[in-house]
C-alpha cells in the first residue's frame, strides 16, 4: 500500500482563478514521484530549493517532474524519488503578462496657481500597466515573505508616491494650471519614468502610465464656462454675418432666406442679452443702463439688422440701417 501511495500522481499548477496576481507560490513543499508540472501560456515556473533558484521554465506545457524537470535543476540533477523521500522544493509561478490597473489620487493635490493665494486643489485619474521584469529581484525582495503579490499591492505603493510626483511634474516648465489636460501626455511620461525606476527595485516594471483626466473644483469649472461664454458672445456679430452670407451663397429661396433671417435675429437678440447680463451685472443693472442710454441718446452696441458693432454711429456701417 505504501508503494502505491507514493506512486500517486499529483499536479503542480496555477489556475489563476484570482485576477491581478503577479506571482503565486505553490503551497505544497512535497513533490512526489509521478507528479506533473503544468505551465499555462503567460506563466513561468521557478523551482526553489532551500531558498535558492534551481531552474526557470518558461515554455508552457505539461511536464513530468522526474524525467522532464529534475535533470535540468542545478543541484538536484541526481535526485532519486524513493518510497519515503519526496522532493521538498517550492515552485513559484510568475505571471508574465502585462496587467492594466486603474488609479486615482486619494486626496486633492494643492497646486500653486496665479490669483489663488491658497492654491488650487485638483484630482487626477488614469491607468498604468505593470509586469514582472526581473525574476531574481522579485524572489529576493518579495517571494521570500509573500505567498502572492497582486496589482493592488503595486497600486498601493504607487499611490503613496504619486502626489509628490504629480506636483513635481505639473510645476515644471510653467504649465497652464487651468488647462493641464493639454499637457497630460508629457506629464504622464515623466511620472512613468520615475515610477518605473522605483518599482524596478522590487523587480516590477511600469510599462505605461496614462492620465485620463484632471478634476478641478466646481468654482474653477464655473469660471471656465463663463470665460468660454464671453468669448462666444464677442463673436456673435461676426457669426451672424457669416451665416447670412453662407445662406445667400447657397441660393436659398425667399422662404428660406426669411427663415434664416428670423433665426439670425433671434441669435443676435440672445447674444445682446448675454452681453448685457455679464457686463452690467444682471437684469437690474441692465435696466439702469438702458435708462441712462435713453437720457443721453446713446444707441445700441450692435446693429439690430445685421449684428455689426455700431461704434457709436447713427447708421450701421455695414448695411446702412438707422440706429437711433
Amino acid at each position: 500500500m505504501g508503494f502505491f501511495k507514493n506512486q500517486f500522481s499529483s499536479v503542480i499548477e496555477w489556475n489563476e482563478t484570482r485576477e491581478g496576481v503577479l506571482f503565486y507560490k505553490f503551497q505544497s513543499q512535497e513533490i512526489k514521484k509521478g507528479s506533473r508540472l503544468i505551465i499555462r501560456p503567460g506563466q513561468d515556473a521557478i523551482f526553489l530549493y532551500n531558498g535558492r533558484v534551481e531552474g526557470i521554465f518558461e515554455e508552457d506545457g505539461d511536464y513530468d517532474i522526474e524525467s522532464d524537470i529534475i535533470p535540468f535543476l542545478t543541484t538536484l540533477k541526481s535526485f532519486k524519488f524513493g518510497f519515503s523521500t519526496p522532493l521538498r522544493a517550492e515552485v513559484l509561478f510568475i505571471n508574465t503578462k502585462e496587467l492594466l490597473v486603474k488609479w486615482g489620487t486619494k486626496n486633492a493635490i494643492n497646486l500653486q496657481a496665479p490669483g489663488l493665494p491658497g492654491g488650487m486643489p485638483i484630482r487626477a485619474f488614469g491607468t498604468f500597466n505593470c509586469k514582472i521584469v526581473e525574476h531574481d529581484v522579485v524572489i529576493e525582495k518579495l517571494a521570500g515573505i509573500r505567498q502572492t503579490y497582486t496589482v493592488e499591492d503595486v497600486k498601493e505603493r504607487i499611490i503613496a508616491s504619486l502626489d509628490q510626483l504629480l506636483m513635481g511634474w505639473i510645476s515644471r516648465e510653467g504649465r497652464d494650471m487651468f488647462n493641464l489636460q493639454a499637457d497630460a501626455r508629457n506629464i504622464a511620461k515623466g511620472i512613468e519614468s520615475d515610477l518605473d525606476m522605483d518599482m524596478r527595485k522590487i523587480g516590477i516594471g511600469i510599462t505605461d502610465f496614462v492620465i485620463e483626466s484632471f478634476s478641478y473644483p466646481e468654482e474653477i469649472k464655473k469660471m471656465q464656462e463663463k470665460a468660454a461664454a464671453q468669448s462666444m458672445v464677442g463673436d456673435v456679430g461676426r457669426y451672424t454675418q457669416m451665416a447670412a452670407a453662407d445662406s445667400m451663397g447657397k441660393g436659398g429661396g425667399g422662404s428660406h432666406m426669411a427663415a434664416d433671417m428670423v433665426g439670425l435675429q433671434m441669435g443676435m437678440a440672445m447674444g445682446q442679452q448675454m452681453v448685457n447680463q455679464m457686463n452690467l451685472g444682471g437684469n437690474a443693472g441692465n435696466g439702469q443702463t438702458q435708462q441712462a442710454a435713453a437720457g443721453t441718446g446713446a444707441g445700441p452696441k450692435f446693429c439690430p439688422n445685421c449684428g455689426t458693432p455700431t461704434t457709436g454711429s447713427k447708421f450701421c456701417g455695414n448695411c446702412g440701417n438707422q440706429l437711433y
